[in-house]
This record gives structure tokens, sequence and C-alpha cells, in this order.
């Protein structure tokens, strides 16, 4: 069988409606790969990784050090809740400020970039929930202050 039958036998996916790819940045719906400029991959790429949406939800309520943040995800390893605030520090939605003195301590806290994550939160948490069918807790609790 030759590239040219079997890609003969494969179907095109259908364009998206003309209001997905209104926000998409691609008219014509042609984009087949994701694009490193496109506002949902920048927003995917900066929430990559396990864990690191956890990371977040706990920096919305201020201010932490990194004890605070392993205390607060004890399954998280030391090497993960690192390498996870470096990658949301390299990403501007954390910053990383360092205290003078000894011993060294450094506090973590979301930037305005990092803040404005918490509607992409609530909204990726609504979505879950319609998803997997879960219903929603009594009382309207806040999606990101929920713990699981």
């Amino acid at each position: 069988m030759t590239n040219q039958t079997v890609s003969a036998g494969l179907r095109t996916a259908p364009r998206p409606p003309a209001s997905a790819t209104a926000w998409s940045g691609d008219p014509h719906g042609e984009v087949d790969h994701p694009v490193p400029t496109c506002p949902v991959e920048v927003t995917l790429r900066a929430l990559r990784g396990r864990w690191t949406t956890l990371v977040v939800r706990e920096l919305f309520a201020g201010e932490r050090t990194f004890g605070d943040l392993a205390t607060a995800l004890p399954a998280l390893s030391d090497k993960v809740l690192a390498d996870r605030l470096a990658q949301l520090v390299t990403t501007g939605v954390v910053v990383r400020v360092r205290e003078p003195g000894w011993p060294t301590r450094v506090r973590y806290s979301l930037t305005a970039r990092g803040r404005a994550l918490r509607e992409v939160l609530e909204a990726m948490w609504a979505w879950g929930l319609g998803a997997t069918g879960a219903a929603a807790p009594p009382g309207g609790a806040d999606p990101v202050a929920l713990r699981g």
C-alpha cells in the first residue's frame, strides 16, 4: 500500500463553526498543529504539567513560602514543586521574592497575570463538572478554593 493510497482513504476533519474560528486567530480554520503564539496554547503552556493548577490554586489564597506550599500539597514531591514554581515564574504567572536575612526565606505570590487565571480555572472546573456529570457543591462554593 502506498502513502497515496493510505492518505486517500482518510477523511479530513470538518471545519469548525465560524464562532470557533473567531477566537482562534485562524479565520480559515486551517491550522492543523499548535501555534506557539495562539493565546490558547500560551495559556495551556503556562499551566502545563501535573500539579500546576493546584500550585496556582494555593497561591490564590495569598503569598506563600515553599514550606507552606509543600504542606498544603503533601502528595507533591519537593522536586516537582520546585519545578512547577520555576515554570510559573518563567511564564510570568508567579513572582519569587527572596527576603533578606538569615535563614534565607523565599516567598511566592501570583502576578496580575496569575490572578487573571482565576476565571480560566473556574471555567475549567465548571467544564469538568459537566464532563464528569458530578454535582456542584451546595451553596455555590468557590471552585478555586475547593480541595479535591
